[in-house]
């Protein structure tokens, strides 16, 4: 069901912008609209989730924890899975984010006939995470031609060393085919493997079948129906600049690819892929797992008026004492009266 739904989502998306753009001829709504429209959604709900995130109160160090911790010094300290230290934790964070080093060490456990348990790596899927994020992430980058004015020299640079591989013209980008293998590795995985298809659910496929969607309209747009680069940066540029511009001509198909992409630039910060920000924030893996070396107080620990037992007991001693409940001090005895 969640995945009859995502794709029928993503199909609905394509064909309103078909429809939009050739039926009803709405340029300046899908070139116009819709990416300010987005990026003030994607900005302020980023904003949104990392300030109420960061408002969140960490009293104690609650790191993830997967090796052992800094004892005795005859004791080998895991220092990257139970960090003591910034600069510990420091590389840590950064081989997770940069090599996603607990998805490479990810097993996976399956039972035979017979009740045996064996154990196996799940290198694929690391491998296919790996790829997907940095393709995304040169993409992204290589896009920053159409916004800019001169092109900055890594750009450019960056851009001749995915494409590389000239096969007639233009240019086929490596990352193109990398990135649609990932993600269609990634939907495949949860097609198949019933455990995960269990727990996978419409926000599960949804940004998959979108990110698909925005990489195969934009190789469309590429190869295929071989869209005018020069108009499309004339709008990208009058959108940054504040001076919009919708060029006659761009086709059709460069609309849906740009209004895919502005519905991913919306839908980011009410997502999962919001982890991206996330991780940076999360207190089990930014933290040092300090606290047995030094003592953590509580920032907000105000002074509270108690109630102690000694006060409760010299209140209700009478009633305690009558009850026959035990006291640590006994009833002082009434004075008797003098003698006439």
């Amino acid at each position: 069901m969640g995945i009859k739904f995502s794709l029928a989502a993503v199909v609905g998306l394509i064909l309103a912008a078909y429809i939009g753009v050739t039926g009803a001829g709405f340029y300046h709504f899908f070139g116009v609209t819709m990416p300010y429209l987005a990026i003030i959604l994607f900005l302020g709900g980023v904003a949104y989730r990392v300030l109420n995130w960061g408002r969140s109160p960490v009293p104690f160090r609650i790191p993830t924890t997967a090796g052992q911790q800094k004892s005795l010094p005859w004791v080998k300290h895991a220092k990257y899975d139970n960090p003591s230290t910034k600069g510990q934790t420091f590389v840590r964070m950064a081989l997770e984010v940069l090599l996603f080093r607990s998805l490479f060490r990810n097993t996976k456990f399956e039972a035979e006939e017979g009740h045996r348990l064996y154990y196996q790596q799940e290198k694929w899927l690391w491998l296919a995470a790996l790829t997907f994020h940095y393709c995304f992430l040169v993409i992204l980058l290589r896009h920053l031609r159409f916004f800019t004015l001169p092109v900055p020299s890594f750009v450019q640079g960056l851009d001749r060393l995915d494409g590389f591989f000239q096969v007639g013209l233009p240019g086929i980008y490596i990352t193109d085919g990398l990135f649609v293998l990932a993600v269609t590795y990634l939907i495949i995985r949860r097609l198949v493997i019933p455990q995960v298809r269990y727990i996978s659910l419409p926000q599960d496929y949804f940004p998959l079948f979108l990110l698909l969607a925005i990489a195969t309209t934009g190789i469309l747009t590429r190869y295929i129906y071989k869209v005018d680069l020069i108009k499309v940066k004339t709008l990208a540029m009058g959108l940054i600049s504040f001076h919009p511009v919708v060029p006659a001509g761009i086709g059709t198909i460069f609309f849906i690819h740009f209004f895919l992409v502005c519905t991913l630039f919306a839908y980011f910060p009410f997502s999962k892929l919001m982890h991206a920000g996330g991780i940076f924030l999360s207190p089990t893996r930014n933290l040092p797992n300090d606290n047995r070396i030094r003592r953590h107080v509580n920032p907000w620990n105000y002074p509270v008026k108690v109630h102690t037992y000694a006060q409760y007991e010299d209140h209700f001693r009478e009633k305690m004492v009558e009850a026959g409940l035990p006291v640590d001090k006994e009833l002082e005895e009434a004075p008797s009266a003098p003698a006439e």
